[in-house]
């Protein structure tokens, strides 16, 4: 954060006397008051010939730290904003959409696991096709295999236009017990908000999901849904 000295001439309270007070007690930026006993500044304050001034701006530099974020919000608040205020985007799965009450949120990064195949890229396409038609925005298709077909996703979409597509994918691979996991390991493990693993019914067209992790729904949550090859 800025040096107290650079607030001086926007905020006249801030000024030399108030900045060598700060310094006397290991204060020279606005970022030091936060790690600060501001209790104790004030009642060194107290004993400063200038002390009213003194306490002016020790006020002042706290209304602009207070303007520097938003207001405080609760636990629940911030729950209620994830559920209400995030842009939902359909993934064109209904199924998938049930499970996530309406899709995909703006904003959070979905990861999807499973083993081959286990349509990982069949959803890929068909959300990314869904999300470029219907809401009109680019989408970009990130295809770290070599595998992506113009074919598959153009009988998604209907045609290709403007938008460029990509894709990740993460497969998963056997860990402690024979258990599956993400095959991208510990160093990805905290980056999706959302991980949601994908297995198929033998050599049909049914497929089934669950949460692993969600920001506000619970894991184990199941769903079944159903591609058309």
């Amino acid at each position: 954060m800025a040096p107290l000295r650079s607030l001086e001439l926007e905020f006249p309270l801030v000024d030399s006397n108030f900045q060598q007070f700060c310094a006397s007690h290991g204060i020279l930026s606005v970022e030091d008051f936060l790690i600060h006993d501001l209790y104790l500044l004030v009642g060194s304050a107290e004993h400063e010939t200038t002390s009213d001034r003194l306490k002016q701006g020790i006020a002042q530099v706290l209304s602009i730290l207070d303007g520097l974020h938003q207001p405080w919000l609760s636990g629940m608040e911030l729950l209620e904003d994830a559920q209400q205020n995030k842009h939902i985007l359909s993934t064109g799965c209904e199924g998938i959409n049930v499970l996530l009450q309406g899709g995909l949120r703006e904003g959070q990064v979905t990861e999807l696991v499973g083993p081959s195949p286990s349509g990982k890229t069949q959803v890929c396409l068909l959300a990314a096709s869904n999300i470029a038609k219907n809401y009109g925005g680019a989408v970009i298709f990130i295809d770290t295999g070599n595998s992506f077909s113009a074919k598959r996703i153009a009988e998604h979409v209907g045609k290709i236009s403007d938008t460029a597509f990509k894709e990740v994918t993460n497969h998963t691979v056997g860990g402690e017990g024979g258990i599956p996991k993400p095959a991208l390991g510990e160093s990805w493990k905290g980056i999706p908000h959302v991980r949601l693993l994908l297995s198929r019914d033998c050599k049909s067209n049914n497929f089934n999901v669950s949460i692993l992790k969600h920001p506000s729904m619970a894991s184990g949550k199941t769903a079944k849904f159903v591609i058309y090859e």
